[in-house]
């Protein structure tokens, strides 16, 4: 059984403490990191890409044919098995696309174990199927300088991809998609994670909903939760509401909830419908709705008149 295990890892910058006393174990599956900007999901990602040293703790690894051991004693035996998608990747804007895979290709050393003909038919084989898979065919010779945001990002996610890594760690691998390029992504990586450890980084928590083994929410360093999507989501059971209030009074209920969602009622052109997170009814009119895992972070997370982010 394949296990990544992060034993008391803090980093801090100065006086900002980044990470403390960060500990968790993962096995195959998605693991979804979230939190706002600040909160530590980068640095541990970088920690745990070797781009950082921590300052305390260690990370271990097992798989088949390794026994658990210090990352940094298997070295170039573990960075070999990761695959990695950093938020703003760098890109040589003069390669084509097929191009610049045939490079990662030789970088990750795919195929090595081939004769020279076998190999280059087997990573053809793996960045035509990585092509189809992020909808990149159609632009396989254009140049990465004349692609959009969003065809940067899904070139970046196959290159991460691209060797089968057995760690795959994803810093918000559906930025700047639209909405059916992320439905496919995200039901990609959920297909691809059944033999791999993925690390998903994001914002945009209905992307892992639904698909996540686990969620660590983060909050300056420190995690505040660790579980299951739908033990998150039962704790928010008798919080989360909607009440219908005329259109004057939306102000007043914003000044005194959390108002997540505004609705026009499609019945009362007049009236709005309001969707409120809260401990107690907000009206006597309010009935109770279905939670979402985003109720449950807008609950963890609040954000003053001023921006200043408060944890509840």
């Amino acid at each position: 059984m394949m296990k990544l295990a992060f034993h008391d890892i803090s980093k801090s910058y100065g006086s900002n403490l980044a990470l403390q006393h960060f500990s968790a174990t993962m096995e195959p599956g998605i693991y979804a990191l979230l939190g706002p900007n600040g909160s530590g999901k980068s640095t541990l990602m970088n920690i745990l890409t070797d781009n950082l040293r921590a300052d305390m703790g260690h990370i271990t690894f097992e798989a088949s044919g390794i026994e658990a051991q210090d990352v940094k004693k298997l070295g170039v035996r573990f960075r070999e098995r990761i695959g990695y998608m950093p938020q703003y990747p760098g890109m040589y804007p003069t390669f084509t696309v097929e191009q610049f895979l045939w490079y990662v290709a030789a970088l990750k050393d795919v195929g090595a174990k081939l004769k020279r003909a076998e190999r280059r038919k087997y990573v053809w084989g793996e960045i035509s199927k990585l092509l189809d898979a992020v909808e990149l065919s159609d632009v396989a010779h254009k140049r990465i300088g004349t692609l959009s945001g969003g065809m940067k990002q899904r070139l970046a996610l196959a290159q991460a991809i691209l060797g089968d890594p057995d760690i795959l760690i994803l810093d918000e691998p559906t930025a700047g998609l639209d909405p059916k390029q992320r439905i496919a992504i995200r039901n990609y990586i959920s297909q691809i994670a059944l033999d791999k450890i993925v690390i998903f980084a994001t914002h945009v928590v209905s992307d892992i909903e639904f698909i996540a083994r686990r969620v660590i929410m983060l909050k300056k360093g420190v995690i505040i939760h660790n579980a299951a999507p739908q033990e998150l989501i039962a704790e928010m059971a008798g919080k989360v509401w909607r009440v219908c209030v005329p259109e004057e009074e939306v102000s007043a209920f914003q000044q005194r909830f959390r108002v997540t969602s505004i609705n026009r009622d499609e019945e009362n052109p007049k009236n709005v419908l309001l969707r409120i997170v809260s401990d107690v009814s907000p009206d006597e009119g309010a009935v109770n709705v279905a939670p979402t895992l985003e109720d449950h972070y807008l609950y963890t997370y609040e954000t003053t008149r001023n921006g200043a982010e408060l944890l509840l």
